[in-house]
């Protein structure tokens, strides 16, 4: 099956049969068949036609037989036909019988039913002799007063490309659609005239603009798109035409069509760089965005926004709107959120972050245990780095963001989690006055945390930036309560033989303490007040952890451990409490390390733990000056070191970025091809380089 007949069955919706017929067996039904019978002839010459067969003979048994029916089908299958068959002899001259088809559709322009009338307006658009076009003028002419729209539409179209194609049939045409259109109540024929009118005679366009420039905005929205296109072409044109057609513009940004508000807002911003006329194009890009239900379409409109905002004059007035565009937010889709995300940070200032900030604080709260949609916790990571970036932008505002932050480490989401503690850990080297605060907040969330890599990471920034005496008490007390009865194996053994009951280990009651075997006090822990299921449901956090084989985050408590140990030495002067807060350190790592060595977790503790659980033991054990000052000062000047590196590549990121792009070859530059020089050529390079 051809190509032509693909598109042939498509029109008709009708099979034909594998063989074609022969031109004998076609004029024998085209003659004597009923209707049925002809018009499956007359779809079988037109595949053959389309196929390349000229099939000279049927041309006047079709005018004879075919043409004088009035049945609709044929009358659709006869427009395909005289558009695709050969209608001028091989010298170019016109088929004598294409004067009897040119009467025929003379009366098809006159024919009563408006459907009939359309479709010849429309295959007349087709045309391309004008012998036949010349003696339908005076029709063509007379269907612009038809009582049907339908009609009068197409004949608009038919007289734009008889205009075009052949000026001479019909001279006035601008004039007589000119006048069409001041009469002309319907919004499609309208939005056809003042088309052409567009592309034929711009100035009689103008005119008629001009007479009702003030009603525009209560025309349909075809005929204010095309309106649009006007306007902005004169403008473009003669810039001097701008104060004229601004107001239009504006009225226009008004229309119900979002197709409309969009293009007039897009000319606008063409039209005049005035700081109203971008604050009105930019709302109403906004509100599109809002009350479009597409994605794709709020997706589009968004990047118009970004396009504004890279204007260097452009950007201030947008600065303006970060709050309308936050508005944005309230759509479900994570792609057009995350560049409304982006698009807010780069238009942050001094004036609006506490805004912006209080708005990003509460979209982080609305997703805290919502499960709407699938992206909630990547839409709660979006927020995070959006918040962190503000705060590293606009310090003032972190001591804001950080509680808020904060409360999302024991988040079950743990890339979320992560965020939030990388934020933490810079925000709490860089900015001194908050460290107490930052300490303070991760205590009380220190036992909610769920996730072990989350857990190692507030450990470091506890053992590192605890530095009085009380955090550092509460750190032990915490990591105490994280780690349940110790020791741990006689414990645990205890509590599978019988021997030692669950809820006889641990009493119910809020904030209930106990002395342990070093006469330290321990918090009781929040878990055993809720309902006993499992037994890994009652352990402590990091018992849990440990009992699991992740022995890594063991390793990390020691160095904390060690830290606060030896801080607690240097602050503390009473030997006896810096022996027994020194041993109590030490016992808690050695019945990690007896743990790790029994068959009690799922995971033998492996050396490299076993090492670092052992040098801090040491380091405890010897309490150097030397030890001291590098587990309490080197590891921060890491820190710092890594931080100030990842601010210059920010910085020198965000300085490529503001660089406009120079095109260093143009599109249209010649290609020099060395093998195609001339030897003399490349001899005079080779010593003008010399």
């Amino acid at each position: 099956m051809t190509a032509a007949e693909n598109v042939c069955y498509t029109l008709i919706n009708v099979p034909m049969d594998s063989e074609p017929p022969s031109e004998i067996s076609l004029k024998t039904d085209l003659e004597k068949g009923d209707v049925k019978s002809k018009t499956e002839a007359l779809k079988k010459v037109i595949i053959m036609i389309l196929n390349g067969e000229k099939l000279p003979g049927l041309l006047m048994t079709i005018i004879r037989f075919v043409l004088p029916l009035q049945d609709h089908t044929i009358k659709k299958l006869l427009l395909v036909f005289w558009e695709i068959v050969p209608k001028t002899t091989p010298d170019g001259k016109l088929l004598q019988e294409m004067i009897l088809v040119c009467d025929a559709y003379r009366k098809d322009l006159q024919h009563p039913n408006e459907f009939i009338r359309g479709s010849t307006l429309r295959f007349l658009c087709k045309l391309k002799e004008a012998e036949l076009l010349e003696p339908l003028m005076p029709a063509i002419r007379a269907c612009l007063e038809h009582r049907h729209s339908y009609v009068r539409r197409n004949a608009v179209l038919a007289i734009y490309t008889i205009y075009r194609n052949f000026e001479h049939l019909i001279p006035d045409a601008p004039e007589l659609i000119h006048d069409f259109l001041v009469n002309e109540k319907d919004a499609s024929c309208k939005r056809n005239a003042f088309m052409m009118l567009i592309h034929a005679d711009q100035d009689r366009a103008l005119d008629y603009l001009s007479t009702c420039i003030d009603q525009v905005h209560t025309f349909g929205d075809i005929l204010q798109l095309v309106i649009v296109e006007l306007i902005y072409k004169v403008c473009h044109a003669n810039p001097s035409e701008r104060a004229r057609f601004i107001r239009c513009i504006y009225n226009l940004l008004q229309s119900s069509s979002p197709a409309v508000k969009y293009e007039a807002a897009g000319t606008l911003v063409t039209l005049s760089s005035a700081p109203t006329a971008i604050k009105a194009a930019a709302q109403c890009y906004i509100d599109l965005i809002i009350k479009e239900s597409d994605n794709n379409v709020k997706l589009i409109v968004l990047d118009r926004l970004v396009e504004l905002k890279d204007h260097p004059s452009h950007e201030r007035v947008l600065q303006d709107l970060v709050m309308d565009i936050l508005r944005v937010l309230t759509t479900p889709d994570l792609e057009v959120r995350k560049k409304t995300l982006q698009l807010a940070l780069d238009l942050v200032s001094s004036r609006n972050v506490e805004e912006l900030v209080i708005v990003l604080k509460k979209e982080v709260i609305k997703t805290n245990n919502v499960t709407e949609h699938e992206d909630t916790d990547k839409y709660r990571q979006l927020l995070v780095r959006t918040l962190h970036s503000c705060s590293v932008r606009f310090p003032d505002m972190a001591a804001n963001v950080i509680p808020v932050l904060m409360e999302f480490l024991s988040d079950s989401n743990e890339a979320a989690a992560a965020d939030v503690l990388e934020f933490v850990r810079e925000a709490v080297q860089r900015f001194d006055n908050l460290r107490t605060l930052i300490v303070e907040k991760m205590l009380e969330v220190f036992h909610s945390i769920k996730s072990v890599k989350i857990f190692r990471g507030a450990l470091w920034i506890l053992g590192e930036y605890c530095s009085t005496k009380e955090d550092i008490q509460s750190v032990m007390t915490e990591v105490r309560r994280s780690l349940g009865e110790v020791p741990i194996v006689e414990t645990e053994i205890k509590k599978e033989s019988g021997e030692l009951k669950p809820e006889e280990e641990v009493t119910v009651g809020p904030a209930q303490r106990l002395v342990t075997e070093m006469g330290t006090y321990a918090t009781q822990s929040a878990l055993s007040s809720a309902r006993p299921a499992k037994k890994e449901e009652e352990r402590p956090p990091l018992r849990g952890f440990l009992l699991e084989g992740d022995f890594f985050v063991a390793a990390s408590l020691a160095t904390t451990l060690t830290k606060i140990a030896l801080r607690y030495v240097a602050i503390v002067p009473e030997k006896k409490k810096q022996n027994s807060f020194v041993s109590e350190a030490m016992l808690l790592m050695a019945t990690i390390l007896h743990l790790g060595k029994s068959s009690l977790p799922k995971k033998p503790i492996t050396d490299d733990d076993v090492d670092r659980i052992s040098l801090c033991l040491k380091v405890l054990s010897e309490c150097s000056p030397l030890m001291s000052e590098i587990f309490n000062k080197e590891c921060r000047l890491s820190l710092s070191n890594m931080l100030s590196a990842k601010l210059e590549e920010e910085k020198l990121s965000q300085k490529k970025e503001s660089e406009k792009r120079n095109v260093t070859v143009q599109a249209d530059d010649p290609i020099s091809f060395m093998q195609l020089t001339a030897k003399s050529e490349m001899a005079s390079k080779e010593t003008n380089s010399s």
